[in-house]
């Protein structure tokens, strides 16, 4: 029995849904970084890291590689960077929207 598409991507997004999580997959856009490395730059214990990496490799969006005695992740689905930055700049646009709101509404702007 497969699974409706709407299902799936809801999956997907749950996968998403967390702020370590989306941080190692900006990370990993830009190139591929060892643990160690990741651990520097996401400020989070060891096994928080170590679970949410698993949980990315469980979706299939990232892989390991030993390399030199490191574990080194890579994305590994490509579109992953498109759907990072189309967040980037659907946030850009809503948080510039909701900004004009606020000064709209504003106390200091009313006559």
């Amino acid at each position: 029995m497969s699974v409706p598409l709407y299902q799936a991507k809801a999956e997907f997004f749950k996968t998403l849904g967390h702020p370590a999580r989306i941080r190692i997959l900006e990370l990993l856009s830009e190139r591929d970084h060892a643990v160690h490395e990741l651990l520097e730059l996401i400020v989070i214990e060891p096994s928080n890291l170590s679970q949410q990496l698993a949980v990315l490799r469980r979706a299939g969006l990232v892989v390991s590689l030993r390399r030199a005695g490191e574990v080194v992740y890579s994305i590994s689905v490509p579109e992953v960077r498109d759907l990072l930055l189309a967040a980037r700049r659907i946030l850009s646009g809503v948080i510039a929207s909701q900004g004009a709101l606020e000064a709209e509404l504003s106390p200091s702007t009313r006559p």
